[in-house]
């Protein structure tokens, strides 16, 4: 990456600050551009869910695995769940979404609190294993709450046959004018639904798998307690790599925690962060570090930077920590700060692997919060931050009352924030889709067919806070 008339400036910037520069290509379409990461994880498009406690769930990490990218199990969650969560991934299927499913005789309130854990918000209602009828949220209209699902369900649904290639798929789908059905094998049995967009986006994507052919699930560890007692369980679980997290990563108890998973995982990837400067990139990585996270206080639910006034503007941060990491051999994330797809763009132009996404994507159906609604119907999950109140709260949850109070007291994070599901985009896929079409067009302009000659060939200009607003789409008459 290169600025503009090579106008190097003598302040930090963030992703607001700046614009890319469109240059002369020979690349004719945005299908073109492969956006496998160069950090070798095995993504395929450059999107990390981060280790959020709200966001980062077994439904966000198979369904982001399935479109290519990968989701970080929070460190706050007991071994036995990342254990369970781990293998719920690994089971599910590379291609079919997973069903939500409940016997004809339950009821119209069980299926309404399910109904939302998954964006095609239907129940499939199913007798021995196999579809007997599809339930959607206007069957329960003008219905009793605990009528049975078999007397107000959709009977003898459309099915699809495994065998079928999506492309089949969506034409059966579309014939019947039906936006999900339910995916069976020889014997009729249920393996999961297809929806049209489903259908669409697997021709599209590649998904994220281990050397197994398995969707990939990580998960973060603290730099606190027994390090590599959890490093050994988080292994035990079959995550494909671990997240060494803290949120100030150019410390002690960082490289000692370093040293004690590398002691029990010699071979294992391990990403470790957060830093800001090219000294903390190099000193974690002679650690033991093969990526590094970059990032202080960009977070949407962080108020580092309001409550100590320590952090750096994200763009600069990225390209410093980026450009020591390259001197190593190795490459960073930028986590934190993004909140349009144009932000994912410059993160890797500036030299960034990969990208964190965490409260972008707490608004959506995959997020783990439940989902709630608000006194004039709108969907709306709860999001938090991982140095709030309410996060060292439930971290602290095996400690005595006293002690937890006491550690209550110092937060740098927003405890409650209402993330609105968007009715446009009300799934963490349509969010993908947003992102993977901005990065590919960003790639075009600047004559790229990869991420790594993205970052090569990415000329950036500064702007002014103006020329940010005029980049801004108006959608009602001036």
């Amino acid at each position: 990456m290169q600025f503009l008339d090579d106008r190097v400036p003598p302040h930090d910037l963030t992703y607001g600050d700046v614009f890319l520069v469109p240059a002369p290509t020979d690349v004719g379409s945005r299908s073109e551009v492969d956006l496998t990461t160069p950090d070798g994880i095995g993504t395929t498009i450059p999107v990390v869910v981060a280790n959020m406690t709200a966001v980062a769930g077994r439904r966000m990490a198979e369904t982001v695995a399935r479109r290519g990218g990968v989701a970080v199990f929070p460190q706050d969650i007991p071994a036995e769940a990342v254990a369970d969560m781990t293998a719920t991934v690994k089971t599910a299927s590379t291609v079919l979404d997973t069903p939500v499913t409940l016997a004809p005789t339950a009821t119209i309130a069980n299926a309404l609190n399910l109904i939302n854990k998954r964006s095609h918000r239907a129940v499939v209602v199913v007798d021995d294993g196999r579809p007997v009828g599809m339930f959607a949220e206007a069957d329960a209209r003008d219905r009793d709450l605990f009528a049975p699902l078999g007397d107000v369900m959709t009977p003898n649904p459309v099915v699809l046959d495994h065998r079928q290639d999506p492309r089949s798929m969506f034409e059966a789908l579309v014939a019947n004018r039906v936006h999900v059905a339910p995916v069976v094998d020889e014997d009729g049995r249920l393996l999961g639904v297809m929806t049209d967009r489903g259908a669409v986006r697997s021709t599209v994507y590649e998904p994220a798998v281990d050397d197994d052919g398995r969707l990939m699930a990580a998960a973060a560890i603290g730099v606190n307690g027994d390090v590599a007692a959890k490093t050994k369980e988080l292994l035990a679980a079959g995550v494909d790599f671990v997240v060494v997290d803290t949120a100030h990563g150019h410390q002690r108890k960082m490289l000692e925690a370093l040293a004690a998973v590398r002691s029990v995982a010699p071979d294992m990837t391990v990403v470790a962060g957060n830093v800001v400067t090219a000294a903390g990139t190099r000193d974690l990585l002679e650690a033991g570090a093969d990526i590094v996270k970059v990032g202080v206080g960009p977070g949407a639910m962080c108020t580092t930077r309001m409550m100590t006034g320590v952090g750096r503007p994200q763009f600069s941060a990225v390209l410093e920590c980026a450009r020591a990491a390259a001197e190593a051999g190795a490459v960073v994330w930028a986590d934190g700060g993004v909140r349009h797809p144009r932000d994912v763009a410059l993160a890797l132009a500036a030299g960034a692997a990969n990208v964190m996404i965490g409260s972008w994507f707490a608004g959506t159906h995959e997020s783990a919060a439940n989902t709630m609604r608000d006194s004039d119907g709108n969907l709306y999950k709860e999001n938090y931050g991982m140095a709030s109140q309410r996060a060292v709260f439930h971290r602290t949850r095996r400690e005595g009352e006293f002690e937890r109070a006491r550690k209550a007291m110092f937060e740098e994070g927003i405890s409650h924030a209402r993330m609105y599901l968007d009715p446009e985009a009300p799934s963490v896929e349509d969010i993908i889709d947003r992102i993977v079409t901005g990065v590919r067009s960003a790639a075009t302009y600047a004559g790229a067919t990869s991420l790594t000659e993205f970052a090569e060939r990415a000329v950036v200009g500064i702007q002014s806070v103006t020329g940010y607003g005029e980049g801004m789409a108006i959608d009602r008459s001036w």
